[in-house]
C-alpha cells in the first residue's frame, strides 16, 4: 500500500505510476548498473532520437548514473555499457552520494560552517576604500 502512494505522489523516489505505465508500454530494457539503476530506450524525442530513461534504484539521483551508461545516456555513444565489454578507466572513481545539504557535507577551511577555528588573518590584505 505505502510503495502504491509513493508511486503516485512521489518522483524522487524510484518511478512515478505514469512513468511505470510509460516503459510497461514502450521501454525496451537495455541493462542494469553495478547500482540497481534499470535502463531503458523507446520512441523518440523532439530530435528525431531514441528516447533514454533511467529508473533509479530507491532515490533519485542524477550522480548515481555511471560514466559509462552516462555517455550512452546522453547519446554519446549508440553501445550501452551492456552491450560491449565495457572497463571503467583508471582515473574514474566510483560514485559518492552527493552530500550537499547534510551534516556530511565539504566544509573547507576557513568556511563559516566549519567546526574548526578560522586561520588568523595574516595583515597582508588592506581592503579597498573608495575614493582612498
Amino acid at each position: 500500500m505505502m510503495k502504491s502512494l509513493l508511486q503516485i505522489f512521489t518522483w524522487w523516489n524510484g518511478q512515478t505510476i505514469g512513468t511505470r505505465f510509460h516503459t510497461w508500454r514502450f521501454g525496451k530494457r537495455v541493462g542494469e548498473d553495478e547500482a540497481g539503476n534499470v535502463y531503458y530506450e523507446g520512441g523518440k524525442d523532439s530530435e528525431g532520437r531514441t528516447r533514454r530513461w533511467v529508473i533509479y534504484n530507491g532515490y533519485a539521483d542524477a550522480s548515481a548514473i555511471p560514466p559509462g551508461w552516462h555517455g550512452w545516456m546522453h547519446h554519446r555513444t549508440d553501445i550501452s555499457p551492456a552491450h560491449e565489454d565495457y572497463k571503467a578507466r583508471e582515473w574514474q572513481k566510483p560514485h559518492q552520494a552527493n552530500k550537499t545539504g547534510t551534516g556530511d557535507a565539504y566544509r573547507p577551511k576557513g568556511s563559516i560552517n566549519n567546526t574548526g577555528e578560522r586561520p588568523r588573518v595574516t595583515g597582508d590584505y588592506d581592503a579597498w576604500t573608495p575614493g582612498a
